[in-house]
């Protein structure tokens, strides 16, 4: 699976130039002004045969009780639950701040794997200026500049180590593997543990009529006609504004590894729905990621002969 990383850190530090940087893309809005980004970004992102998936988050202050502010804090807190490093993002130029203390305080009881990157760094001779940020007891200070892209070969070069020799590991056994790797994917309740259930002949994923009921990413071995095959079933995406319990949350991640991980994507579709912006998202997920997909509509028993229709004129028209 992909090492996750999440960055972090007080407003206005650059967090989404660096997201631009690391993802080489544009996904991430950048402006010169403070609360810009207040949901988490996803994006994927390659240091020399290193894969990796980048989060960005909003500025994040740990104490927060009320507002917009302490909503950002949900999103940046369920961002380092995901993730396999934190990128803890300060500002060079500006020096150190309440803030960062307090967010230095935050990660260093969780006990994560944590690397201090001091961005704005551009030009900057004097290495005794990032010397205060060694006050905030995370180790050493790494200094970047993610607009002028300098710095960030060696940050990655740290992050990215400890994972070089299992995802190598990885990629071996997967081209001595003839099994093909099938993720199930889709929005909550559309019926993917009950479909390899069903494939598999018994129930050996749980399923139950209420959306949310699998949490990871569960793979199980199946061959059919000689053909070896790893099924993955993996947890229902939704909607930002329809994520509430934390634990759900923390499936958007392992589904998005899910299909990266697959050879083909089988992308389930709720024929009582119909198709979804949510779908299309997923559907953008699996295209982004190179994976063949297979489009499968659940549930046709339940409808009549013209909302099949509608279905059918919808996945035209909608993907």
């Amino acid at each position: 699976m992909k090492p996750v990383l999440a960055l972090v850190g007080r407003p206005n530090v650059g967090k989404s130039t660096l997201f631009n940087r690391l993802t080489k893309s544009r996904d991430a809005i950048v402006a010169d002004f403070a609360g810009l980004t207040r949901d988490r970004h996803y994006g994927n992102g390659h240091h020399g045969k290193i894969e990796y998936i980048v989060v960005d988050t909003g500025g994040f202050e740990p104490d927060a009780v009320d507002g917009v502010v302490l909503e950002m804090g949900k999103q940046t807190r369920q961002a380092v639950a995901e993730a396999d490093v934190v990128v803890f993002v300060v500002d060079a130029r500006e020096g150190i701040s309440a803030q960062d203390y307090d967010i230095a305080k935050f990660l260093r009881r969780l006990g994560k794997t944590c690397v201090l990157v001091a961005n704005k760094a551009e030009g900057m001779k004097d290495g005794a200026r990032l010397g205060e940020f060694f006050e905030l007891g995370l180790g050493e200070v790494h200094a970047v500049s993610a607009a002028h892209g300098q710095g960030l070969q060696a940050v990655l070069d740290v992050v990215l180590a400890p994972y070089a020799a299992a995802q190598q590991e990885e990629q071996a056994q997967d081209a001595a593997s003839n099994a093909i790797r099938l993720a199930v994917a889709g929005r909550p309740n559309v019926g993917k543990s009950t479909l390899i259930n069903t494939w598999l002949g018994e129930e050996r994923l749980v399923a139950f009529d209420q959306p949310g009921t699998t949490r990871d990413a569960i793979m199980v071995p199946f061959e059919r006609h000689g053909q070896r095959f790893e099924l993955i079933d993996t947890a229902g995406l939704r909607r930002k504004g329809k994520i509430f319990e934390a634990i759900e949350k923390f499936s958007v991640v392992k589904t998005l590894q899910a299909i990266e991980s697959a050879h083909v994507v089988l992308l389930l579709i709720d024929a009582t729905q119909g198709v979804t912006d949510q779908d299309a998202h997923i559907a953008g997920y699996i295209l982004e990621s190179g994976r063949a997909v297979v489009l499968a509509v659940n549930k046709w028993d339940a409808v009549d002969e013209y909302q099949r229709e509608l279905v059918k004129r919808s996945i035209e028209t909608r993907l």
